[in-house]
């Protein structure tokens, strides 16, 4: 394996996927040097000794967020010229990545990984020019699955498409599963022995966190006793909260520490996040981790039809893909699964067994250290 050094701005403490998917896969390599930007001043107050108690060392940049000038490229070269770094790591392809020319004669292997919001780059003149230099400067541009790459590989020369490999971030089985903790979560909310439909994300207004709420009288009308259980924060809380006002069976939970997220999952019976497209294409679901989080705690889900979400579900098999810009769809999905729970149960247990075999870390880390290792 080659002495790695990760550039990344997603790293924690800050909160987040790309940040929790770059933080799995850098304990999981065996040599990692972190170059990052530096945290806010809530996230480093919130954990000010994070960096120490990681097994390898974390170069902090002054700045808040890395942009590929000459002065990072200068301390990104002089880094891996100092810790004898082999190969270097793209926390996130844009904008990152367009550091790759300079690191060329420094390092070995350049792999970028993609997340997303890369295919949103895609889309628009310049940015697309700058994912084709990325994609022509690193060895490898990585992608979730196939509407991802479909979409980047529209901005890329035929030759960086044609080395583009899959590398998605992988679920830890052993958290979140069944029996994590749910029976407290639902202890503290007041939810007892009814049927709960969660949603755990970030709260912003692709995830679809309103047209679940915009759906729910219908599903009350089928399943009276049934509760939504909205967990997480974020720049629509209040939206949400308004738009929940006067709905007895919502439960809006606010931030939630991310070790009891596993037991929030585990509180629901289904697990719904309806996510849509926005703004032309431009703000769309890359994955939906959370889909595979929600399976691996033996949740049916309920998916929207964002960019790649339906990629981390197998519609019919452990879950429903919907229209996400339409309350009647996830209304109707909802139903099917809480007055069949039988079926529901059923579509959880597979969906369990296909993350263990198929999105666990370990295959997520085989495949990265191919790349990283290839000639």
């Amino acid at each position: 394996m080659p002495r790695t050094l990760i550039i990344t701005n997603d790293f924690p403490p800050r909160a987040g996927g790309i940040e929790a998917f770059v933080h799995e896969v850098a304990l999981r390599l065996p040599d990692v040097v972190v170059y990052c930007s530096s945290p806010s001043r809530a996230d480093a107050a919130a954990d000010p000794r994070f960096d120490l108690r990681l097994p390898f060392p974390v170069v902090r940049d002054a700045a808040r967020v890395l942009l590929p000038t000459p002065r990072v490229a200068a301390r990104a070269e002089a880094v891996a010229r100092l810790e004898d770094r082999e190969a270097v790591l793209y926390g996130a392809a844009a904008p990152l990545g367009l550091l790759a020319g300079r690191l060329s004669g420094t390092v070995r292997r350049q792999v970028a990984l993609t997340h997303g919001h890369e295919t949103g780059w895609s889309a628009l003149p310049g940015a697309r020019e700058a994912l084709r230099r990325i994609g022509d400067t690193t060895d490898t541009v990585t992608h979730l699955g196939e509407y991802t790459r479909r979409r980047l590989a529209r901005a890329l020369s035929p030759g960086a498409a044609a080395r583009m490999r899959r590398v998605t971030p992988g679920v830890d089985a052993t958290r979140f599963r069944p029996g994590a903790g749910g029976g407290k979560v639902r202890d503290r909310y007041g939810l007892g022995g009814r049927p709960v439909v969660v949603c755990v994300s970030r709260l912003v207004r692709r995830k679809g966190q309103d047209t679940l709420l915009r759906a729910w009288p219908r599903v009350l009308a089928d399943v009276p006793d049934a509760a939504l259980l909205i967990v997480g924060d974020g720049p629509d809380a209040a939206r949400l909260r308004s738009a929940a006002a006067g709905l007895d069976s919502v439960v809006l939970t606010g931030p939630v520490d991310p070790e009891e997220l596993p037991a929030h999952y585990d509180a629901g019976d289904v697990f719904a996040m309806p996510c849509r497209t926005r703004r032309g294409g431009l703000d769309v679901e890359g994955l939906g981790i959370v889909y595979l989080e929600a399976s691996a705690t033996g949740l049916p889900v309920v998916a929207g039809d964002s960019g790649g979400a339906p990629d981390a579900v197998l519609d019919g098999e452990t879950g429903h893909v919907v229209d996400g810009t339409l309350p009647g769809p996830t209304a109707r999905a909802l139903v099917r699964l809480l007055k069949d729970p039988d079926r529901a149960a059923r579509m959880g247990g597979r969906g369990r067994e296909w993350v263990e075999r198929e999105w666990s870390w370990d295959r997520t880390s085989e495949r990265l250290t191919a790349l990283l290792t290839a000639r």
